[in-house]
């Protein structure tokens, strides 16, 4: 069996920032592996694009650019935002939100979630980067196919991966 649409995949990966030495960003064991289905648009294109073809047992090492990832970082992204949206009822912010690198979920009208990173702040506004995390960022990957099987009915029609106990989802933020 091969990695290709309508499979359920299950990786030991490593993922580094810019090649094989550099900054670790994510650690797939076995103990943990990643499983995704084949084919399910969750996940970036270009990363199954680099799998499909490979058998139980294959290991594998790419990179992907941020122009195959998520993007290059967009400097009309980092906004500036009132500090009151900051506060509950009056009360100052609380100290474990306004930190620097800390990252947010902001809601607007619509209730439409954004999710951000404080960049700073002052009296009157947050500075907060809503890039996706991993934006401008070369991802390496290197790692091993562990399983692949046939997706089941259910996991056919939802396009997820659906473990004994429930689902286990993933979501890179590619939609």
């Amino acid at each position: 069996m091969i990695v290709e649409e309508h499979n359920v995949v299950t990786l030991s990966y490593e993922l580094r920032n810019d090649g094989p030495e550099g900054e670790i960003l994510e650690i797939m064991n076995v103990h943990y592996p990643f499983k995704f289905f084949c084919g399910g648009d969750q996940l970036l294109p270009a990363f199954e694009e680099q799998l499909r073809g490979l058998e139980e047992g294959d290991s594998f090492e790419f990179v992907l650019s941020p122009s195959l990832a998520y993007g290059e970082l967009d400097p009309e992204q980092v906004l500036e935002v009132p500090r009151g949206l900051f506060e509950e009822e009056g009360e100052a912010p609380m100290e474990n939100v306004l930190i620097e690198g800390n990252f947010i979920v902001l809601s607007d009208e619509e209730g439409e979630d954004f999710h951000g990173r404080i960049v700073s702040w002052d009296d009157e506004n947050v500075k907060v980067d809503f890039n996706h995390a991993m934006a401008g960022k070369t991802l390496h990957f290197k790692g091993v196919v562990l399983n692949i099987r046939k997706a089941s009915v259910d996991e056919l029609i939802r396009k997820q991966v659906l473990e004994e106990d429930g689902v286990r989802g993933w979501d890179w933020g590619v939609n």
